[in-house]
């Protein structure tokens, strides 16, 4: 008979924060999202205070005033001495930011295609990753069997090998952002997001594949009885549980049009590209003089403590605020010297370009560059792009370390062919244009990226 016998086991475990967490967070918010955030933590930390919001106009200061005030405000470049900046008497910029705003309903599947496409994954993997993310559902979930789908559609190739692909990208869809998508209902969902995540309770992935119908069911204490948990375990167990979401794809509804405001705006002027964060929409904040004051004086530990806690999580709020803005025009420094010729000459001249480029030449890892380009929109001459429409995977899928023509660049480069054409082309016609051009496409890539633009065929555009 064996006996287990209780053992002591040392380990190192990397947990962040919630001050990182909250850091974290930040970096991820668009302006208007951001503003929403400083507005909830003003009212629950007293310590901290809004000394100035630049998006509220006083009817009382005149417009010579205004143009007084912004003239002595200088855009801050300290963080960054390669930075080129501009002064706040530009109207127009400014116009261009209140003006800028747009409606855009971001779909499930447009987020989670963004991200595959930044994955290191083969070419076919991607083919089989827009596939399985195409055939979800506003929930997350796949429409029809995945494997039956990819088996469709990579018919002639060897099956066995197609089924470990497809196996690896589906984990790599449930991976991303929101986590738990490719699945097939909310139990798996939930399963998903509890085994990608290291500081999920070892509890929650017994819950999840054999009790849930307990949970369902509020039958709690059968079972904290079945996994042997005490009180605080189930606690534990109950609390995570509620975080998990058992629909991820429902945050994003294409019947909700989110409006969005710029965080950046870019131009060129006396020759140069100037960048320019809007930072009219963001409140100034500061500590609370009272609560400065009672830092240096003496009162009873409870009352120390609850200023000491409420002065320094107001300061690290306010440090990552600064620590957000300053990565974000980094990041955008950084993607603007990559991407010269496309703010320079248009939409159609967009170069390849990885995150690890851009992560390389900031200095930041390469989620913290995914998570600065997310939601964060450029007023560009070209019109407004989302930050992280400028990484794009060349022709041959091989990010900026293949071809020099990037995905989005040819198509535009098509879209303009098809826009200009007498006679209705075929793709096949398109293609060998494009040959000339030097970029080399197959027919059936051209009938891709022609019906990604959402244009007719050949046939359609010459009867349409």
């Amino acid at each position: 008979m064996q006996l287990q016998k209780p053992v002591l086991a040392q380990e190192q475990r990397q947990k962040l924060s919630p001050q990182m967490i909250q850091s974290i967070r930040l970096m991820a918010l668009p302006v208007a999202e951001l503003k929403e955030q400083i507005v909830a933590e003003v009212e629950a930390n007293p310590a901290l205070e809004v000394v100035e919001d630049r998006s509220e106009v006083s009817l009382e200061i005149f417009p010579e005033e205004r143009e007084a005030e912004a003239a002595e405000q200088m855009f801050d470049t300290a963080s960054d001495p390669g930075f080129a900046g501009s002064s706040r008497r530009d109207d127009d910029a400014k116009r261009m930011f209140m003006e800028g705003s747009i409606a855009e309903a971001e779909s499930l599947q447009d987020h989670l295609l963004w991200q595959l496409r930044l994955q290191p994954i083969s070419p076919k993997a991607r083919d089989i990753g827009e596939a399985l993310i195409r055939n979800l559902d506003d929930d997350g979930f796949n429409r029809t069997d995945p494997f039956s789908l990819v088996a469709e559609l990579f018919a002639l190739e060897d099956g066995n090998r197609t089924i470990e692909e497809t196996k690896a990208v589906i984990g790599v869809i449930r991976s991303l952002e929101p986590v738990g998508c490719c699945t097939s209902d909310y139990r798996e969902s939930l399963l998903a997001q509890a085994e990608l995540d290291p500081e999920a309770p070892p509890a929650v992935l017994a819950v999840l594949r054999d009790h849930v119908e307990l949970l369902e069911k509020g039958k709690h204490e059968e079972v904290r009885k079945r996994l042997k948990l005490d009180e605080e375990g189930l606690a534990e167990l109950l609390a995570y549980m509620k975080r998990l979401n058992p629909f991820p794809g429902r945050q994003f509804s294409k019947s909700e049009p989110r409006f969005v405001i710029p965080d950046l705006l870019v131009k060129l002027k006396d020759g140069e590209f100037v960048i320019v964060l809007n930072d009219e929409e963001i409140p100034v904040l500061g500590i609370n003089a009272f609560f400065d004051r009672l830092t240096e004086e003496k009162h009873d530990k409870s009352t120390d403590a609850f200023v000491k806690d409420n002065v320094r999580r107001a300061r690290f709020f306010i440090q990552s605020l600064h620590q957000r803005n300053k990565t974000l025009l980094k990041v955008a420094k950084a993607v603007v010297e990559f991407q010269r010729a496309f703010f320079g000459k248009g939409p159609k001249h967009l170069a390849p370009l990885t995150l690890k480029d851009v992560a390389q030449e900031v200095g930041v890892h390469e989620t913290t560059v995914s998570r600065i380009a997310n939601r964060k929109y450029v007023q560009t001459d070209w019109g407004i792009f989302e930050l992280r429409y400028f990484f794009t995977n060349s022709i041959s899928g091989a990010g900026s370390g293949g071809s020099r023509f990037s995905k989005e660049g040819v198509k535009q480069v098509i879209k303009e062919l098809i826009g200009e054409e007498t006679a209705a082309m075929s793709d096949q016609d398109i293609a060998d244009l494009l040959a000339r051009r030097g970029i080399k496409l197959a027919r059936r890539t051209v009938a891709k990226y022609r019906q990604e633009l959402n244009m007719d065929s050949s046939f359609g555009r010459r009867h349409g």
